[in-house]
């Protein structure tokens, strides 16, 4: 009864400890790596005892900073929706990681452990949930700050996640249809096979174009440029404006674990998610007929540090593309998710739809 109990606190808290550290790396690596992009050094000055460690330390230095800085609420908002806004923006997108499988399963001593803290069968209609839910945060936060400019950019932010959660949710139907499953390891097992003979079996091959709209849409739903419209940084008219402290952390945060939990999902759904090409549970298993056994753990850790390269992978590409574009007007967000993206991922469905039923 305990082992029941235990193993998906011990994976939940896991996935936790990755994504919350991740979340709070990503800061210097989005700082160093937009400096290599503008030939400058980038976060270089936090040190303890002197020592700089590369800027590593900056994250650290943030975190003190926001923690011991004055909680600042305006006297004419509502203190407990201005409060509640940060803690749900923040708690959903991290829920949401519980649905996503991270490894194959593995057996200890006749147990089969299944490498993702809830195991659910319609987990994909879970996270788009979670997600869906997230805009409470955003909105609360505009409107309980009793500031025009923070209630413009809650409605801006609301309008944009709301259109592009319709986009996003369309992109993926090819890929459930393709597959037949809303349960993500199923959904990953299945990308286990060989196109051809030698080609893995990936989404992103049967579904190149519901991918292209996917990576898009979801780009749009983290809000970060060149989709940044409702935070308006260079304008400083954002939905968190009146938020200080641990408060405005918390939404900086939640940003960068959507934009990891928007890779994961990438990653499940289009790479093989945990997925190693030729990799099964005995061993490796080449087109040419070569064979090589790897034992239970190996094989389990070897799917575990797939996945998580490629998600780091997915980190970096977004990145690249964050310090690349320019911003988008929002009457461009708007027409790019409405009179672009939508139609393409409605034509991609019915093309798929025909092709299964014609085959």
């Amino acid at each position: 009864m305990i082992w029941e109990i235990g193993i998906p606190f011990a994976l939940s808290g896991a996935i936790l400890f990755f994504v919350l550290n991740l979340g709070g790396l990503h800061t210097w690596i989005e700082r160093k790596q937009s400096a290599i992009m503008q030939d400058r050094i980038g976060a270089n000055r936090a040190s303890i005892l002197g020592v700089r460690l590369f800027g590593l330390f900056h994250p650290l230095a943030d975190a003190i900073k926001m923690f011991v800085k004055e909680d600042f609420i305006p006297p004419q908002a509502d203190k407990l929706l201005h409060t509640l806004a940060p803690f749900l923006s923040v708690f959903f997108s991290l829920v949401a990681f519980a649905a996503i499988p991270y490894g194959d399963r593995l057996v200890i001593g006749g147990r089969v452990i299944e490498l993702q803290a809830a195991n659910l069968n319609v987990a994909l209609l879970y996270i788009f949930a979670m997600l869906s839910l997230g805009v409470y945060g955003v909105i609360l936060a505009g409107f309980s700050s009793h500031n025009n400019y923070a209630l413009l950019g809650g409605i801006r932010a609301a309008a944009q996640m709301v259109s592009y959660e319709i986009t996003l949710g369309i992109a993926i139907i090819g890929t459930v249809m393709i597959y037949g499953t809303l349960d993500l390891q199923q959904m990953v097992r299945a990308q286990g096979g060989l196109l051809f003979g030698f080609l893995p079996a990936w989404g992103v091959f049967l579904q190149p174009v519901g991918f292209l709209v996917f990576t898009a849409a979801a780009l749009a739903e983290t809000k970060r440029v060149p989709f940044d419209l409702p935070e308006g940084e260079s304008e400083i008219i954002g939905y968190f404006v009146e938020y200080s402290g641990m408060k405005f952390g918390m939404f900086f945060m939640t940003d960068f674990i959507e934009t990891i939990m928007v890779a994961a999902l990438a990653t499940t759904l289009f790479f093989g998610g945990w997925q190693v090409p030729y990799l099964t549970p005995d061993g490796f298993q080449f087109p040419w007929g070569a064979f090589v056994p790897v034992a239970a753990i190996p094989y389990a850790l070897l799917t575990v540090a797939s996945f998580t390269v490629k998600v780091l992978a997915f980190c970096w590409l977004f990145m690249v593309i964050r310090w690349t574009l320019p911003r988008f007007r929002y009457d461009q967000l708007m027409r790019l998710g409405w009179r672009i993206l939508f139609p393409i991922s409605v034509a991609n469905v019915l093309i798929t739809g025909a092709v299964l039923a014609w085959r």
